[in-house]
């Protein structure tokens, strides 16, 4: 299993959740990114080397946004954001600007 680093707005993202039920369920969607890391869908074009992963809950898409990067002690899972799908994709360009 991978080692897994948040930047600001996954970790800002994760300490405000209250949902304890969505809660697991990432919980469980970083297990298995940590455990394959390409069970995720690839993005292509701008987003070129970023991952995505979606989680279902309560009717509503959410998404975590990931890459792999290699660190002192080999490779890593870096979660980039994580949110509801709707503008999540542009609020990634803008982050990654």
């Amino acid at each position: 299993m991978l080692p897994i680093m948040f930047l600001n707005p996954a970790e800002k993202y994760f300490k405000k959740l209250k949902d304890k039920q969505l809660k697991k369920k990432y919980e469980s969607a970083l297990i298995e990114i940590r455990t394959d890391p390409d069970c995720g869908n690839h993005k292509t074009g701008d987003l070129a080397g970023i991952w995505g992963y979606d989680v279902y809950h309560n009717g509503v898409n959410y998404e975590i946004a990931y890459y792999l990067a290699e660190n002192d002690k080999g490779e890593i899972v870096v979660v980039i954001m994580a949110g509801t799908r709707e503008n999540f994709w542009d609020a990634i360009k803008k982050y990654i600007k």
